[in-house]
């Protein structure tokens, strides 16, 4: 792996092409991660196995037996620059990237045996063919779909449903027989477990090991990659009405009253981890909004009441309600 970029600053770095930073998945720690994810499906019986490839996001492209994987997972100090450019990056532990491979396996797994087709599918899950949403509505109580990973996304198309479900059903640790023993979806468990045994031990027809935009292939700077990330969770950003800021900081112009803008600066940190733990909500899109609430309320020259613990709680429950308030118009945008 060439690393001659690693002595370079963050701002030198940022205008450094993708293809050019001379990544491969060989020897890295994603790498060996796959081949636990490749035990998995040898512990099941399987023969198949996803090529993977490195890429600018996780993907699992249509008629495609394999899957990508963000390029900046193979290295810390590419990491490092997402999270300080994103605030945030999927796959930051051991166990969300396990639960993201499964996912996209199920994907390739699906090509590779054509499992869409097969009437059974659709009756199960809809249609592969459905159009994918831009946004979806999520019933966070129905008990028709798996839990695997956030924002509740086995609801967000037929195709994600499976993929979700597949994912639960092959985790070695995931009890679903247990866990989901009343709930409607597991009938989907026990339909992938009757499809698998139809399908372990056989090679798939779809052997194809095509990669899509691999990151050789990729010519923007990691300037560019950023900017063309940020200005996509930019879009339909939730932002307080002038009466909601009011209720949260009502407290009359005073020496003794701390500003507003001040206060929630100082919260700012706290208020994106809370936010982003109830709501499952970019953490990028929340700084965005706590930005234009600091502008607003330096505007409207707001002031915190004297009760700190009283006005940080108000915070973070607006700011909960109106993202889950963007969740509930359907706002909720599809990442993976």
């Amino acid at each position: 792996m060439t690393t001659s970029w690693t002595r370079r600053s963050d701002e030198h770095l940022l205008d450094t092409r993708l293809c050019d930073l001379g990544l491969t998945l060989n020897g890295s720690k994603m790498q060996k991660e796959v081949e636990v994810l490749w035990d998995e499906l040898a512990l099941r019986g399987f023969a198949f196995r996803p090529h993977c490839w490195l890429s600018d996001c996780w993907f699992c492209p249509d008629g495609v037996p394999g899957f990508a994987i963000p390029f900046y997972l193979v290295h810390p100090r590419l990491m490092r620059l997402e999270k300080a450019h994103m605030l945030e990056f999927d796959g930051t532990t051991t166990e969300s990237r396990m639960k993201l491979l499964r996912h996209e396996t199920a994907h390739a797994l699906a090509n590779a045996y054509r499992l869409h087709l097969k009437q059974s599918w659709r009756r199960r899950f809809g249609r592969a063919s459905k159009a994918y949403p831009e946004s979806y509505l999520p019933r966070p109580y129905s008990r028709n779909y798996v839990l695997h990973l956030d924002n509740w996304y086995a609801q967000s198309h037929p195709a994600e449903d499976w993929a979700e479900t597949f994912s639960v059903w092959l985790d070695p640790g995931s009890r679903w027989r247990e866990k989901y023993r009343d709930w409607p979806a597991l009938k989907k468990l026990n339909y992938v477990e009757e499809l698998m045994k139809e399908i372990i031990g056989h090679k798939p027809p779809v052997r194809s090991k095509k990669q899509v935009d691999s990151i050789v292939t990729l010519r923007l700077t990691l300037r560019e990659y950023f900017a063309e990330k940020q200005t996509r969770l930019q879009q339909d950003l939730p932002r307080f009405h002038e009466q909601q800021l009011r209720q949260i900081f009502p407290a009359s112009v005073s020496h003794k009253n701390e500003r507003a803008a001040h206060f929630v600066r100082k919260m700012r940190r706290e208020a994106i981890n809370s936010v982003a733990r109830w709501t499952s909500e970019s953490r990028y899109r929340i700084n965005l909004t706590i930005d234009d609430m600091i502008h607003r309320c330096e505007e409207m020259n707001l002031h915190a009441s004297r009760d700190k613990e009283e006005t940080k709680t108000a915070l973070i429950a607006s700011l909960v309600m109106l993202y889950m308030g963007s969740l509930r118009s359907g706002m909720s945008r599809l990442a993976i």
